[in-house]
């Protein structure tokens, strides 16, 4: 069973090579990092790890039992019990049920561990995938429409202490 794991400075080979694998499976949904990411990834790890410690993000990996990352699930801006939520699947763990799962997961982390009150969202109308996640994990659409490098995307949100879809918890 994969396990959703804090960002530590272990993680950061099996962390490259599941962004280097995925790297072309990424491209055609999100935009592509480009080559300085990987070439200064070492760095790059360094400073996601130092916005970790400060409190400003939360950075996790679906690793599974062999230590190969599925996926990131990111909390980025932390900041007045808000944070704006980030994820991608390897192409290997896609259609499994697994993003949503981590999510949602992931949201309850959010509320108990973080303090956190409200998450948000974004993906672009194309990433089909992203926004079910997103709709079946509750996330409700703000209507607010974003640029996301150039494509054309939507907002959403989550309430969390009212749960998923604006419900009471």
């Amino acid at each position: 069973m994969p396990e959703l794991q804090r960002l530590r400075p272990d993680h950061a080979p099996a962390l490259l090579s599941f962004e280097r694998e995925n790297r072309t499976y990424f491209a055609g949904s999100v935009p592509d990092r480009g080559d300085a990411y990987f070439t200064d990834f070492a760095a790059l790890h360094t400073a996601r790890l130092a916005e970790q410690a400060a409190g400003i993000c939360h950075f996790h990996l679906l690793v599974d039992a062999d230590g190969a990352v599925l996926g990131r699930f990111n909390l980025v801006d932390v900041a007045d019990g808000s944070a704006d939520l980030g994820f991608r699947v390897a192409e290997k763990a896609s259609r499994r049920g697994l993003a949503t799962a981590t999510v949602l997961h992931l949201c309850t982390l959010a509320a108990t561990d973080y303090g956190l009150t409200t998450l948000r969202a974004a993906a672009a109308l194309d990433n089909t995938a992203s926004r079910t996640v997103l709709t079946r994990a509750g996330f409700v659409p703000t209507g607010e429409e974003v640029q996301l490098s150039g494509r054309p995307g939507l907002g959403y949100v989550w309430d969390l202490s009212r749960g998923p879809n604006g419900r009471a918890r």
